[in-house]
């Protein structure tokens, strides 16, 4: 009779799995909040609701770190990935005005090396200490085949909590108001299949000095966490709506919190554009218009205020270590007119 198989045998360490969920406990109960009642190894986590809540209601976001993660394998560095993660689903939970309350990821690789892992992992768990909320759980995902070695996916979502009177849904936007754009990190996480395709026409040594860092670390900047220093702005000025940039850039994301018959009139020259997206730019001969298509170029998050809270809410917002910019005006538009405008 042929030998006895086990998992093992067939691609899947169970001891080097549980070993990781040991390795990671420490890295999130650095997060942890007063309300979770039981994180990490349970089949589920628990979380109570802050009880300084009257009405509260639950606020949801997914999402991933897309193509990104190919350069993460290419440049063997795992150690921000995780931040993006996080990054992408607080900042999108944000924008309704909530507090993200728990973060739960999901991790999958053909086979699973601990060092990577762990390295991915106290990324996300250094997102949730940014953003200031718990790693309560997630999943971690051995499948043989299923992926290229050296290689994994991400997955991650988040639930944040904001009270039913405060959700800002953008409705009280009207003409006049004031647009602030908060400085990103650099290319965050979108736009990165055609940062690839840059990187692969031109070759570029990506341990070359790039204004004070290797290429590389420019390239994989992780997103900035909007979370701490947002959350103290509404506590302090009345805040209308806000816009997280990612994917689809300005000109895609600010319309989806304008009311019908408004506009973002947006001057591109009040904020410098950074070196990444210049170098990207000239590089990969990208036209204007597609630029602020794909990437941020510039600005990671939006902030719509009356004309008399800007002054105050970029003070609040510089106090807290954002860079500020005072980036335009909503305007009124009549039906068929482009709901942003960029002078």
């Amino acid at each position: 009779m042929p030998d006895s198989l086990s998992y093992r045998d067939a691609g899947v360490d169970i001891d080097a799995g549980d070993a990781l969920v040991e390795a990671i406990k420490p890295l999130a109960r650095r997060t942890t909040r007063p309300e979770v009642l039981a994180g990490i190894g349970g089949f589920g986590a628990l979380c109570e609701i802050p009880k300084k809540y009257r009405h509260p209601v639950l606020v949801s976001g997914t999402d991933g770190v897309g193509t990104k993660l190919k350069l993460a394998f290419a440049f063997d560095r795992h150690d921000t990935v995780g931040i993006d993660l996080v990054a992408m689903s607080v900042n999108d939970v944000l924008v309704q005005g909530a507090e993200p309350l728990f973060f739960l990821d999901y991790f999958a690789c053909g086979h699973l090396d601990r060092r990577i892992a762990t390295e991915v992992i106290g990324g996300i768990a250094r997102g949730c200490e940014l953003a200031g909320c718990a790693l309560i759980g997630g999943e971690t995902a051995e499948m043989p085949g299923m992926y290229p070695e050296g290689e994994y996916d991400l997955a991650g979502f988040c639930v944040g909590v904001v009270e039913r009177e405060r959700i800002l849904d953008g409705r009280s936007i009207a003409p006049g108001d004031a647009l602030l754009g908060l400085a990103s990190s650099g290319a965050h996480s979108n736009g990165y299949s055609l940062v690839r395709k840059i990187l692969e026409r031109a070759d570029p040594d990506l341990g070359a000095d790039f204004h004070g860092v290797p290429l590389r670390d420019a390239i994989l900047a992780p997103t900035r966490i909007y979370v701490k220093p947002i959350l103290g702005l509404i506590q302090q000025v009345p805040v209308k709506g806000l816009a997280h940039i990612t994917g689809g850039g300005i000109i895609g994301n600010v319309p989806r919190i304008l009311p019908h018959g408004t506009r973002a009139a947006i001057r591109v020259e009040a904020w410098p554009r950074p070196p990444l997206f210049r170098w990207l730019k000239e590089l990969g001969r990208i036209a204007e218009d597609e630029m602020h298509r794909v990437f941020n170029c510039g600005i990671g998050m939006v902030v719509v205020v009356a004309r008399e809270h800007a002054a105050r809410a970029a003070e609040v917002l510089r106090a807290a270590g954002e860079t500020v910019y005072d980036i335009g005006v909503i305007e009124a538009c009549a039906p068929g007119e482009a709901p942003v405008l960029l002078r």
